[in-house]
C-alpha cells in the first residue's frame, strides 16, 4: 500500500513523498518553546498559540498513525538574486510570482486523499502551511531531505526550491529513515543574509528576517533594518539562491509557478496602488494576503534604497498616506533620496 501510495502522489504532480510517524520528532516541543520564549517569532503570534499541537504532531490528531510528507518543487527558470542590481524595480520571492501554492497544493492533497480513502477505508487530514504542523522538522524525518544551516528543508535530489505539505492518516504505514545533514562546513546561507538573521547555524531570529519583515511584520520597520532591505518587496531568497546543492535541483514542471508578469515590476507602479489596484493586480498571488498598506510600505522603503532621484517625487506623494506606516516609510525614503542628491 505504501509502493502505491508513493506511486500516486507522483503521478498527481508531487516530486517527492517519503512517510514518517507523528511523534518522529520528540524534540520538536521543547525547540519550539525556547523559540518563542526567546521571542525569536516577533509579531507572529500564532506561533505561541497552540503551542502543545504544534510542538507535537501525535496530540494535534491522535488517532493519526503515520503522515505522508510530500515536495513539490518550484525551481526558478534563471538567477533570483540578478534583480537586486535593479534599483527602480521591486524584488518578489520565487515562490510568490506565480499563482498561490497554497490553492494548487491543496487541490492535489485532496485528490490524493480521496484515492487512499477510496482504496483503503481509512481517514485522513490534509496540511498546507495553514495549520499548526512543524512541516520542517516531519520532512525531515521522512526522509525527503533535512534542514540546512538556514532551517529550511533541502535534498540532494531536489536542491531547495520545493514546497512542503502533509497527509496525516490513520493507516499503518511504514516509516522511511531520516535523511542525513549533508550541510559540511558549509556556511553560505548564513553568510549572505544581509540582516545577519541567523544568530547561529540552524537557529533564526525571525525578527530580523526579511521575509518575516515584509510579511508578517506590521506597522514600521525599525529604521536601522529599513538599508539593509534593498529593493526586497515580499520575501527574500538570499539564503536559498545560494546554497550549493541547488546545483542538482529539480526542475519545475508546474507552469502555474511561473512568474505571472512579463518582468520584475517597477516601485513607481506599486506605489501608485490603492486598495481596489493592489486587489486586482494580485488577485490568486499569494502577496495578496499582506494587503495593500504593507505592500506600499515595502516599495517604499525600496525606493529609499534605490538611490533613483526620479522616485523621491513618487515617495514625496505618499507622505500624507492614510496608513501611519506607509506615511512613515515616505517621509522616511523622501529624506534618504534628498540626501543622496
Amino acid at each position: 500500500m505504501k509502493a502505491r501510495l508513493i506511486s500516486q502522489a507522483l503521478s498527481e504532480g508531487f516530486s517527492k513523498a517519503r512517510v514518517t510517524r507523528p511523534d518522529a520528532v520528540p524534540e520538536l516541543a521543547a525547540r519550539l518553546a525556547a523559540f518563542v520564549a526567546a521571542d525569536r517569532h516577533g509579531q507572529m503570534g500564532w506561533m505561541a498559540e497552540r503551542m502543545e499541537w504544534r510542538g507535537n504532531p501525535a496530540v494535534l490528531w491522535p488517532e493519526a498513525r503515520s503522515v505522508l510528507m510530500l515536495a513539490e518543487v518550484y525551481t526558478p527558470a534563471g538567477d533570483p538574486l540578478a534583480i537586486l542590481q535593479k534599483p527602480e524595480h521591486g524584488a518578489i520571492s520565487v515562490y510568490a510570482q506565480g499563482r498561490d501554492y497554497h490553492d494548487i497544493v491543496k487541490a492535489r492533497l485532496k485528490r490524493l486523499g480521496r484515492w487512499l480513502v477510496a482504496e483503503t477505508g481509512c481517514e485522513i487530514k490534509v496540511f498546507v502551511d495553514t495549520a499548526p504542523v512543524m512541516e520542517k522538522p516531519l520532512a525531515a524525518a521522512a526522509g525527503l531531505g533535512w534542514q540546512g544551516k538556514h532551517t529550511n528543508l533541502l535534498a540532494r535530489d531536489l536542491g531547495n526550491w520545493f514546497f512542503l505539505s502533509a497527509i496525516f492518516t490513520t493507516l499503518e504505514l511504514e516509516p522511511d529513515a531520516p535523511e542525513a545533514e549533508h550541510c559540511g562546513v558549509c556556511t553560505a546561507c548564513l553568510d549572505i543574509c544581509p540582516t545577519k538573521a541567523f544568530p547561529a547555524p540552524w537557529q533564526l531570529d525571525a525578527r530580523r528576517c526579511i521575509s518575516y519583515l515584509t510579511i508578517e511584520h506590521r506597522g514600521s520597520v525599525d529604521e536601522a533594518l529599513r538599508p539593509l532591505l534593498g529593493n526586497r518587496i515580499y520575501g527574500c531568497d538570499d539564503c536559498l539562491a545560494v546554497c550549493p546543492w541547488n546545483k542538482f535541483a529539480a526542475a519545475a514542471h508546474e507552469m502555474r509557478y511561473a512568474p505571472r508578469e512579463a518582468g520584475p515590476p517597477l516601485l513607481a507602479e506599486l506605489a501608485a496602488l490603492d486598495d481596489a489596484g493592489f486587489r486586482a493586480r494580485f488577485s490568486g498571488s499569494p502577496i495578496k494576503r499582506i494587503g495593500r498598506n504593507r505592500m506600499v510600505r515595502n516599495v517604499l522603503y525600496a525606493i529609499g534604497n534605490s538611490g533613483v532621484a526620479s522616485l523621491r517625487s513618487v515617495a514625496e506623494g505618499l507622505r500624507t498616506d492614510a496608513d501611519p506606516a506607509v506615511g512613515d516609510a515616505a517621509i522616511w525614503a523622501a529624506a534618504r533620496l534628498a540626501k543622496e542628491l
